[in-house]
Protein backbone atom coordinates (compact mmCIF):
# COMPACT_ATOMS: atom_id res chain seq x y z
CA UNK A 1 0.00 0.00 0.00
CA UNK A 2 1.30 3.61 -0.78
CA UNK A 3 1.29 6.20 2.01
CA UNK A 4 -1.99 8.12 2.51
CA UNK A 5 -2.83 11.13 0.90
CA UNK A 6 -2.09 13.70 3.30
CA UNK A 7 -4.90 16.18 2.46
CA UNK A 8 -7.85 13.14 2.15
CA UNK A 9 -6.16 11.45 5.98
CA UNK A 10 -8.44 9.89 7.53
CA UNK A 11 -6.43 9.71 11.31
CA UNK A 12 -3.67 11.65 12.57
CA UNK A 13 -1.99 10.95 15.89
CA UNK A 14 0.32 12.53 17.81
CA UNK A 15 3.24 10.71 19.37
CA UNK A 16 6.92 10.53 21.32
CA UNK A 17 9.16 8.54 21.88
CA UNK A 18 12.59 8.29 23.71
CA UNK A 19 15.80 6.15 22.82
CA UNK A 20 18.94 6.25 25.05
CA UNK A 21 22.12 5.44 22.57
CA UNK A 22 23.41 2.81 24.28
CA UNK A 23 26.73 2.44 21.77
CA UNK A 24 28.21 3.72 19.75
CA UNK A 25 26.92 1.89 16.88
CA UNK A 26 23.68 3.98 14.79
CA UNK A 27 20.44 2.94 16.57
CA UNK A 28 17.33 2.99 15.09
CA UNK A 29 15.41 5.85 16.05
CA UNK A 30 12.02 6.09 14.13
CA UNK A 31 10.93 3.62 11.37
CA UNK A 32 7.94 3.67 9.39
CA UNK A 33 7.94 -0.34 7.63
CA UNK A 34 6.78 -1.12 4.66
CA UNK A 35 3.23 -1.64 3.78
CA UNK A 36 2.13 0.13 7.04
CA UNK A 37 -0.34 2.66 5.30
CA UNK A 38 1.14 5.73 7.40
CA UNK A 39 2.86 8.47 7.00
CA UNK A 40 4.95 10.03 9.55
CA UNK A 41 5.58 13.80 9.90
CA UNK A 42 8.26 14.20 12.25
CA UNK A 43 7.89 17.48 14.30
CA UNK A 44 10.81 17.10 16.17
CA UNK A 45 14.30 15.10 17.32
CA UNK A 46 16.07 16.35 19.92
CA UNK A 47 19.65 15.30 21.44
CA UNK A 48 20.12 15.52 24.86
CA UNK A 49 23.62 14.78 26.62
CA UNK A 50 23.45 14.35 30.31
CA UNK A 51 27.46 12.78 30.24
CA UNK A 52 30.19 14.91 31.95
CA UNK A 53 31.72 15.38 28.55
CA UNK A 54 30.75 17.18 24.81
CA UNK A 55 29.59 13.86 22.85
CA UNK A 56 29.63 13.95 18.62
CA UNK A 57 26.89 12.62 17.58
CA UNK A 58 25.54 11.80 14.00
CA UNK A 59 21.69 11.31 12.59
CA UNK A 60 20.77 9.63 9.27
CA UNK A 61 17.66 9.62 7.02
CA UNK A 62 17.78 5.92 5.64
CA UNK A 63 15.89 5.07 2.51
CA UNK A 64 14.75 1.61 3.63
CA UNK A 65 13.89 0.35 7.14
CA UNK A 66 15.74 -1.12 9.91
CA UNK A 67 18.68 1.44 8.85
CA UNK A 68 19.31 -0.14 5.13
CA UNK A 69 19.16 1.11 1.68
CA UNK A 70 20.86 4.53 1.26
CA UNK A 71 21.69 6.92 4.09
CA UNK A 72 21.67 11.17 4.42
CA UNK A 73 23.04 12.76 6.70
CA UNK A 74 20.72 15.04 8.92
CA UNK A 75 23.62 16.05 10.63
CA UNK A 76 27.05 15.01 10.79
CA UNK A 77 29.49 14.55 13.59
CA UNK A 78 28.02 17.77 15.41
CA UNK A 79 29.25 18.10 19.13
CA UNK A 80 26.21 18.12 21.85
CA UNK A 81 27.78 20.06 24.48
CA UNK A 82 27.72 18.88 28.01
CA UNK A 83 24.26 19.11 30.15
CA UNK A 84 22.92 20.46 26.89
CA UNK A 85 20.14 19.93 24.49
CA UNK A 86 19.87 20.69 21.00
CA UNK A 87 17.04 20.59 18.55
CA UNK A 88 17.87 19.10 15.28
CA UNK A 89 14.40 18.59 13.63
CA UNK A 90 11.66 21.35 14.08
CA UNK A 91 8.59 23.31 12.93
CA UNK A 92 10.55 25.28 10.08
CA UNK A 93 12.65 21.99 8.66
CA UNK A 94 10.02 19.04 9.47
CA UNK A 95 10.59 15.32 7.86
CA UNK A 96 8.10 13.33 5.89
CA UNK A 97 8.82 9.16 6.51
CA UNK A 98 7.42 7.33 3.94
CA UNK A 99 6.82 3.64 3.87
CA UNK A 100 10.02 1.57 3.98
CA UNK A 101 12.26 4.62 5.54
CA UNK A 102 14.24 4.97 8.86
CA UNK A 103 15.42 7.30 10.90
CA UNK A 104 19.07 6.20 12.91
CA UNK A 105 21.65 8.38 15.09
CA UNK A 106 24.89 7.77 16.28
CA UNK A 107 26.91 9.04 18.96
CA UNK A 108 30.91 8.50 19.74
CA UNK A 109 30.38 8.17 23.30
CA UNK A 110 27.76 5.57 24.56
CA UNK A 111 25.17 5.92 27.11
CA UNK A 112 25.19 9.69 27.09
CA UNK A 113 22.80 10.96 24.58
CA UNK A 114 18.95 10.48 24.74
CA UNK A 115 17.04 11.47 21.13
CA UNK A 116 13.15 12.01 21.52
CA UNK A 117 11.14 12.31 18.73
CA UNK A 118 7.89 13.82 18.10
CA UNK A 119 5.71 13.37 15.12
CA UNK A 120 2.39 12.67 13.64
CA UNK A 121 1.20 9.25 12.31
CA UNK A 122 -0.79 10.00 9.43
CA UNK A 123 -3.02 7.46 8.23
Amino acid sequence: MASPNLISANLILGKTSGILLSNTNEISVLENPASSGKCLKINTLNLANYGSSATVVTVNFHNATGLGGSSFAITGNVSIPTASTMNIIDKTSQYYLDENTSIGAKAGSAGNIVVTVSYEEIS
